[in-house]
């Protein structure tokens, strides 16, 4: 099966259609512009593979969170530790590797972990208009993490009106087994010179309910509120402000595969909180050197507490993990010629890490209080400045750039007293496209990238899943060395993309057993910058539009990881993956049956044998088929989708919960 998916996507495209154009259009086959390199550019002339999700996709599908979103989608891969997380792996690399931006903002910060985590799922997906996932390394424009790839998050705007307007929507969703209940309200307000959004967001997820004799998962639901408010402001002819606040709260959100495998008969996030506030200004001039200017002052607080007791034990730990990011960036567009074009800025963020950790006697009501997970009111400090260009000489671009980035962490240790790490990174890139014709081009790119070690690198001290951890001072940047070739196609009718990429990877901060050294039975480990690795693989995708109304579309990619120091597999490489569908979308009906699929994951590193979510056997492969459907008016909208119509029990690799079971969604919109 391996051989006739890749023998078919690889060929494909060399194909050329000469069909005339069709009004009815695809999300692959419209020409969208992205802005992966701080340059706003199109898809087609990207030096890069970059996947782009509308609002109009996430609306199709009905996503249920931010991260299934990203399901499916060429080069992607989610990770589920329970029902309330989701973490992208993109080419083989997630957690900390991964580099996560809303609004331009980091969302990542300095306890971000290594291996999947949850953070993609405290972003609201009714808040968000698209999003851009550039694959492949985008340490040279956005900095440290970025060793996989970049996964940008753009909310919804407001819109300027000449005359005021006011528009309200309010949407519903339903799922089979009591798996979902939301209600979502929105309001937009335009005038001449303001705008304004806001939208609120209450959720209530049932257990999840799994394929064939899987049957229901509990505890696997939890509770979410969010809301999210976004103004604009015309200053003047050149200028404009944005105004913008988010908050989410997820209550009780259970580690299902921690309370089933382990000895816990309590283990979860209550409450998972993240809030967001920024102030961007945004302008333009006639000078050429300054054509565009762009600010912003950012300030993020997150809180997750983790609650947790043993079976027969009466102690329950509360561990309370806060951090508060202050952000500032500025970024600007230079026109240096006629056709060459530069982004440059500086950047500044700063965390200050609260942790702390309460063992409650829930039968005396007694409480002791001892060091957190991290070193309190640690500090982590990012600095940067960097230059992004790109040169247009006929049908040759030629895209260059680099970064200079110094970081100063302050770990306030309580046994060897207040620690200074002052790392830094300096990486560039190098890309060259050509264009074929109107609607076709090859490229191929190179550049370095890397990951400072953060606070959850040099200070953690206790329980990390099976592992007890200690803290290591001396840890250095990890780095990555990123070759890319790729060809891209759109045409009226078919559309396709095809990239090959190497991922060198260098001075990897990995978990080193301590030998004949336990804690409370517990296995100890430290951190080092120990490994030296490579991820090697291919993505393909394409739509090719049959005629007025059915289109066929899917995608497909690989990846194969080695350790070179241990002579062994990368741990958690996803297995092949993709989808295949068709739609049919006429008269403001649509109807797209889909095929989900994964390869099994038999290649396996001793890490992923010791991970009660992996074993010894690995990951068995799956295929699901999914229906999803729906008819908008101009004032409501109903989608209905029957999702794992095979029932098959299937799990994503590296998952602790099993994916959902043969089910029925339905989503009622309607505005004023």
């Amino acid at each position: 099966m391996k051989f006739y998916i890749l023998l078919i996507l690889t060929t494909l495209p060399f194909l050329t259609f000469s069909q005339k154009s069709d009004s009815t259009k695809s999300e692959l086959l419209k020409e969208v512009i992205v802005s992966s390199q701080r340059i706003l550019e199109r898809n087609l002339k990207t030096a890069a593979s970059i996947s782009v999700l509308s609002s109009k996709n996430l609306k199709n599908y009905q996503v249920r969170t931010t991260p299934e979103a990203l399901m499916n989608s060429a080069g992607i891969f989610i990770q589920k530790s329970t029902h309330g997380a989701g973490s992208p792996f993109v080419r083989g690399l997630t957690g900390n590797q991964t580099l996560i931006l809303i609004d331009g903002i980091r969302l990542n910060n300095s306890t971000f972990r290594y291996g999947p985590n949850q953070y993609l799922n405290t972003i609201d997906p009714f808040s968000l208009d698209r999003i851009e996932v550039l694959r492949g390394s985008g340490s040279v424009a956005y900095g440290s993490d970025a060793l996989g790839g970049t996964v940008q998050l753009f909310t919804l705007n407001p819109e300027f009106s000449n005359k005021p307007t006011i528009h309200a929507n309010a949407l519903s969703r339903f799922a089979s087994s009591d798996m979902e209940k939301t209600f979502h309200a929105e309001v937009r307000i335009g005038g001449k010179n303001l705008a304004i959004k806001s939208g609120l967001s209450s959720r209530d997820f049932g257990d999840i309910v799994g394929g064939d004799i899987t049957g229901r998962q509990s505890p696997s639901g939890y509770k979410e509120l969010a809301y999210d408010f976004k103004s604009k402001f015309r200053l003047n002819k050149n200028w404009e402000s944005v105004i913008s606040h988010q908050f989410i709260e997820q209550k009780n959100i259970p580690l299902y595969y921690r309370i089933h495998l382990e000895n816990f008969a309590l283990n979860e996030f209550n409450p998972q909180k993240r809030s967001l506030s920024y102030l961007q200004l945004n302008g333009k001039s006639e000078a050429k050197l300054l054509k565009s200017i762009g600010f912003t002052a950012s300030f993020q607080k997150t809180n997750e507490q983790r609650n947790s007791r043993k079976n027969g034990s009466d102690i329950i730990r509360i561990e309370t993990d806060k951090v508060q990011t202050l952000g500032l960036t500025l970024n600007v567009i230079s026109s240096i010629s006629n056709n060459w074009t530069a982004s440059s800025g500086l950047e500044f963020y700063q965390d200050v890490v609260n942790s702390n950790r309460v063992d409650q006697n829930i039968k005396t009501n007694s409480s002791t209080k001892s060091r957190g997970l991290y070193p309190d009111n640690s500090k982590f400090q990012s600095y940067a400045i960097y230059s992004l260009h790109q040169i247009q000489q006929g049908n040759w671009q030629f895209n260059f750039g680099g970064r200079l980035n110094g970081f100063k962490i302050n770990i306030a240790d309580d046994n060897v007293g207040n620690i200074i790490v002052e790392p830094n990174a300096l990486v560039g890139n190098l890309a060259l496209a050509y264009g074929l014709s109107e609607n076709s081009s090859v490229y191929s790119s190179y550049s370095t990238g890397f990951r400072s070690p953060n606070i959850d690198d040099l200070g953690t001290l206790g329980i990390v899943d099976f592992r007890y951890e200690l803290p290591t001072y001396d840890l250095k940047p990890e780095k990555s060395y990123n070759f890319e070739i790729g060809y891209k196609l759109r045409k009226d009718k078919f559309a396709t993309s095809l990239a090959f990429f190497n991922t060198d990877l260098k001075d990897l901060i990995t978990r080193v057993k301590v030998e004949n050294q336990q804690i409370n039975g517990v296995n100890v480990y430290r951190k080092e910058n120990t490994e030296k690795a490579f991820i090697r693989g291919f993505e393909a995708e394409m739509e090719f539009l049959v005629s007025n109304p059915i289109k066929i579309y899917g995608n497909v990619s690989y990846a194969f990881g080695e350790n070179i120091t241990k002579n062994e597999p990368v741990r958690r490489i996803p297995p092949m993956n993709g989808k295949f569908g068709m739609e049919y979308r006429k008269n403001n009906f649509f109807i797209r049956p889909e095929i989900w699929f994964a390869s099994q994951q038999t290649r396996l590193a001793q890490g992923d044998k010791d991970d009660i979510r992996i074993g010894k056997e690995g990951t068995k492969g799956w295929i699901t088929s999914n229906i999803f459907s729906g008819f908008e008016q101009k004032n409501y909208s109903i989608n209905l989708s029957i999702q794992n119509i095979n029932n098959a029990d299937y799990r994503t690799h590296g998952s602790g919960i099993n994916g959902i079971g043969r089910s029925v969604w339905i989503t009622l919109s309607g505005s004023i």
